[in-house]
């Protein structure tokens, strides 16, 4: 009656618990020790030779003493690097132990389970996996039932995934769950359902795998921790995520024109955001250079205002004198950049002789002597 770690029971061909159905009423009678204990001793007297006449009490001590040994032999077992011991006592769980050599009490008394905690189980979702030989690879064949979703904006989406456990609590896993492979399938597609029936369908199907991935895995793992299953879901991989195919090519076309929006709607933002600063920094310009010209304007004004009034208080202190300043200053201006001549009227009777002053000739000369 060994332990069957698939579904967490004793594999007993009667049932009723792990030492077998029991008597049953209206059934055979049960065997006679004492009959069964006198077969026993003649079949013994067979093998020794002599016919056992001469065992005796020391021969019947030695014997008795290697069936001892050897039942006590039974309560030394392994565990391997990759194995959890788990010691039951009449079929009760008692403790763990690491991998190594331990003992327990004899059989039956004690016995012990060792499942392997460190290996990876793999369970599909939504795919049924089986070896291809002459494909020479993995193939699978789709299940509907499990693998159709109804998302959060009521549309129907295609999820094929697979999941990734090991053995947390050997005794736990043992003990708590019937049915472990079952167990964690019913609550990968539970936990996909609801994560997928709270999101819409175009994150799932883009840039959300990872985030749907990590959601089902910590909603699976917090459902197992509740169940006490002693088992970690190490990975939660989406292999394929499509709308059905009875409608996927529809999808398709719906998916080409939502990128086409989706790429005019960027190009319409990213005109604006080139021409709506460029607008506005035109007119801050626009805007800057009338305040300037508007202050350059003012100050000029203010600058003209400021220096008639001091010409005018020169001129109230002595006004003749300003007026001959200002009229020199003005004829210094008007004939500042022109051509003189200067004739004096006064000796223009003198034997018909017009004196003559060639400024520009003298001032020309001027210049070429202290360029020299």
């Amino acid at each position: 009656m060994p332990w069957n770690s698939s579904n967490g029971g004793w594999k007993s061909s009667g049932g009723g618990g792990p030492w077998g159905s029991g008597p049953q009423q209206g059934g055979p009678n049960p065997p006679d020790l004492e009959d069964i204990l006198r077969k026993g001793q003649d079949r013994l007297k067979n093998v020794i030779p002599g016919g056992g006449g001469s065992l005796g009490s020391k021969g019947l001590a030695i014997l008795i003493g290697v069936l001892l040994l050897i039942w006590a032999f039974s309560g030394v077992y392994r565990v391997l690097p990759d194995e959890q011991g788990v010691v039951l006592r009449f079929g009760k769980f008692v403790n763990t132990t690491t991998p190594g050599l331990h003992i327990h009490l004899p059989y039956p008394i004690e016995t012990a389970v060792t499942p392997k905690v460190t290996r990876v189980n793999r369970i599909a979702v939504g795919i049924q996996q089986s070896d291809d030989v002459r494909g020479g690879g993995n193939t699978g064949r789709d299940i509907p039932e499990e693998s159709l979703m109804l998302t959060g904006d009521e549309n129907i989406v295609d999820v094929d995934f697979s999941v990734f456990w090991v053995i947390k609590d050997a005794a736990d896993f043992l003990f708590n769950i019937q049915f472990p492979e079952g167990t964690v399938k019913a609550v990968a597609e539970s936990a996909m359902r609801e994560v997928v029936g709270r999101s819409d369908i175009q994150p799932i199907l883009t840039q959300a795998r990872q985030v749907t991935e990590q959601a089902v895995l910590e909603l699976m793992q917090q459902t197992l921790d509740d169940y006490g299953a002693g088992i970690e879901i190490t990975q939660v991989q989406l292999q394929k995520v499509d709308p059905p195919s009875q409608v996927i090519d529809s999808f398709r076309d719906v998916q080409a024109a939502r990128a086409d929006q989706e790429r005019l709607r960027n190009e319409a933002q990213a005109y604006a955001n080139r021409i709506v600063p460029e607008a506005r920094g035109e007119a801050e310009r626009i805007r800057q250079a009338a305040d300037a010209y508007r202050e350059q304007t003012i100050a000029e004004a203010q600058g003209q205002a400021d220096r008639f009034l001091s010409v005018f208080a020169e001129y109230e202190k002595a006004p003749d004198v300003t007026r001959q300043r200002m009229y020199l200053e003005t004829m210094e201006r008007v004939f500042g950049d022109s051509d003189k001549v200067v004739i004096d009227n006064n000796v223009g009777g003198q034997g018909g002789v017009v004196p003559y002053l060639p400024l520009n000739e003298l001032t020309r000369g001027a210049n070429r002597g202290v360029n020299q």
